[in-house]
């Protein structure tokens, strides 16, 4: 299989990154990032570029399967534009893309309570791209809502910290229903992505819990 990046640099982008060079099911992986990486491999090619400059994605984008782990937050792109151009628009046009160029899958990463409808921006922003990334992509369209991700971000604050300390401890509480409310481990969104992304899925809709049981066993 043939696989592209767009977010490579990010926590979760980084990780699926180095899981995918790693599979053998994958022959060629191909990024691309408004920044250099420091990983060099022989399937790896790497473009940098403008993710919303889509007419030169469109004349790169080929394979079979693309990974969409893009993502801002109001705190770093306050402007709501900016922002909606950002969350909405690098995705719902790769997904285009995609289509057009013969993928056979595309797996996004959106965010739990995400919803069309939601009177709070941030949500309505991700509903918005989930509900415009199946109707215009592959046939096979995933996406991914995590949780809280428990993972090493470099910018997180004190307080910040404290709540991931926190959620741990209730992390252990949160069953039945309230499972896809656990804080996730970035390592497992990515190694569900891997996955996913040769198997498929039953469904497009993926939350936190079921995003976890994925790769048990694996």
């Amino acid at each position: 299989m043939k696989a592209a990046i767009l977010g490579a640099t990010g926590l979760t982008g980084s990780i699926l990154l180095d899981y995918l060079l790693a599979d053998p099911d994958y022959d060629s992986v191909t990024v691309f990032s408004r920044r250099s990486l420091s990983v060099e491999h022989p399937k790896l090619t790497v473009h940098i570029i403008d993710l919303m400059d889509h007419k030169s994605i469109e004349n790169l984008l080929n394979g079979d399967v693309v990974f969409v782990n893009i993502g801002t937050t109001l705190k770093k792109t306050p402007d709501k534009e900016l922002y909606f151009s950002i969350d909405h628009g690098i995705p719902v046009n790769v997904s285009r893309i995609a289509k057009t160029n013969g993928f056979k899958r595309i797996l996004v990463v959106s965010s739990m309570g995400a919803d069309a409808n939601s009177t709070v921006f941030y949500n309505r922003t991700k509903g918005q791209m989930e509900e415009d990334v199946i109707k215009n992509g592959p046939a096979e369209a995933y996406i991914f809502r995590p949780s809280l991700i428990d993972g090493p971000r470099p910018e997180r604050r004190i307080a910040e910290r404290m709540g991931i300390m926190i959620f741990r401890i209730l992390n252990l509480f949160l069953w039945g229903p309230l499972r896809k409310y656990r804080m996730i481990k970035a390592e497992k969104i990515s190694k569900a992505m891997q996955l996913v992304g040769k198997n498929g899925y039953g469904q497009s809709i993926i939350e936190s819990d079921r995003i976890a049981d994925i790769t048990v066993g694996s």
